[in-house]
């Protein structure tokens, strides 16, 4: 074991493999089989994948069952300003002495072989779970589901798949059903799944396996419905109606991944529906910046929000709709990887100007001179920037300013700040 804070570490595990993305769990078996099959010690798990809303929807069933005096564990990705911030144990985040300490148990178990910077990672989250008491352990999974890192639990208490889009083709495939095929992948013999709205497409590929495993589904439609009525949402399943406030969480794709919670606790009989709505919190997601240094750099309306593919944009520019009317300035960075056209073109109804930005420390980032290409290509008005700190200070004082396009960038900006 070394005296290396957790910095180091993480920064020399970048190096256990020559690629960011490999998915498959060879490796990740390997591992936990040198730790004892630490998953196999895991409080229960509410497994979560989907290719929008995952991270909003646990933390709205976090904070329903946190509400109810229950302990949770939960592990997320990618983190915003620190690493820690992937990982809470007992409900809060793991402290700088336990990280080092379990990473470095990690890294002297992996014996130098090859492995990735996120399986590693994801295997050192489940490592410190299993390790302290609690009543639930949530896992998001980082990309797909059938090969991720998260996918190794036998029996969890429950599986939820939130709407599956068009998204990592690179890894997941082209089309809608392939895609679904590896989100469905998590999916458990005889464990309920909870299924929120989906295309037809990829809710068929989800029913087939659902059927083959004798898995039941809680799906979106068919067992639960949920809505929006007179500033209240209105949850209803088979076991009666709820009334309840609409989530802290803004837009109205949160009404749906509000009914993905509301569903999972009612399927595990454990939570706070209330707390589920009113407790929760999730940055970078229509996150309104109300102190800072960029803040008090501008007197502008100053928003954040990290969503970054098509599904993103259209829930982005519904939301900004129904805010009071206020000019609307863009400040964009995207990573390379991703359909930036298919994410600015609904923005472009919404937005007066975009100012394109790259990615500080990013070697996926799209330069800005490309974010401003592509949302030329899709009719809005743009330029660029050399920073996030050059864009707000050139942009009118009297306008509503989101910073968008990528949670790697929304991390900059939180950091930024402050």
């Amino acid at each position: 074991m070394t005296t290396d804070g957790s910095d180091v570490i993480l920064q020399r595990m970048m190096s256990l493999h020559p690629k960011v993305m490999d998915l498959v769990l060879t490796r990740v078996w390997r591992l936990l089989a040198a730790l004892d099959n630490p998953q196999d010690r895991l409080p229960p798990v509410i497994h979560i994948a989907g290719t929008n809303g995952k991270g909003s929807t646990l933390a709205m069933i976090r904070a329903g069952l946190e509400g109810a005096g229950l302990t949770t564990h939960a592990y997320t990705s990618p983190h915003l300003a620190r690493f820690h911030e992937r990982i809470r144990v007992a409900g809060d985040l793991i402290s700088e002495a336990r990280l080092s300490q379990i990473l470095d148990e990690c890294w002297e178990a992996n014996a130098h072989q090859t492995i990735t910077y996120f399986e590693i990672t994801t295997i050192a989250a489940i490592l410190a779970f299993s390790r302290v008491p609690a009543d639930y352990t949530l896992l998001e999974v980082g990309l797909g589901g059938r090969l991720d890192a998260t996918n190794v639990v036998a029996r969890p208490a429950a599986c939820v798949i939130t709407p599956v889009s068009i998204d990592h083709q690179q890894y997941l495939g082209d089309t809608l059903a392939e895609i679904a095929g590896e989100k469905a992948g998590i999916i458990k013999r005889s464990t309920p799944c909870i299924v929120g709205r989906q295309e037809e497409a990829a809710m068929d590929v989800i029913e087939a396996r659902a059927a083959r495993l004798g898995a039941p589904l809680v799906a979106h439609g068919q067992h639960w419905h949920v809505w929006q009525e007179r500033g209240r949402l209105v949850f209803q399943d088979e076991t009666g109606l709820l009334d309840l406030p609409l989530p802290a969480l803004l837009g109205q794709h949160q009404i749906d991944n509000a009914g993905m919670a509301l569903a999972t606790l009612r399927t595990l009989k454990a939570g706070d529906p209330d707390a589920a709505m009113t407790d929760v919190a999730w940055p970078a997601r229509m996150q309104r910046l109300r102190t800072g240094s960029l803040v008090a750099s501008t007197k502008a309306e100053l928003w954040l929000d990290g969503g970054h593919n098509p599904a993103a944009g259209i829930a982005l520019a519904q939301v900004l709709s129904q805010l009071p009317k206020r000019p609307l300035h863009l400040i964009c960075g995207m990573l390379n990887t991703k359909d930036v056209a298919g994410y600015l073109a609904p923005l472009a109804k919404v937005a007066d100007s975009l100012t394109a930005v790259s990615i500080p420390g990013e070697a996926a980032t799209l330069n800005a001179d490309q974010t401003a290409a592509a949302a030329t290509g899709v009719g809005m008005r743009a330029g660029t920037a050399a920073s996030v700190q050059a864009a707000i200070s050139a942009l009118p004082q009297d306008a509503r300013l989101l910073i968008c396009g990528s949670l790697y960038l929304a991390g900059n900006v939180l950091r930024e700040n402050g």
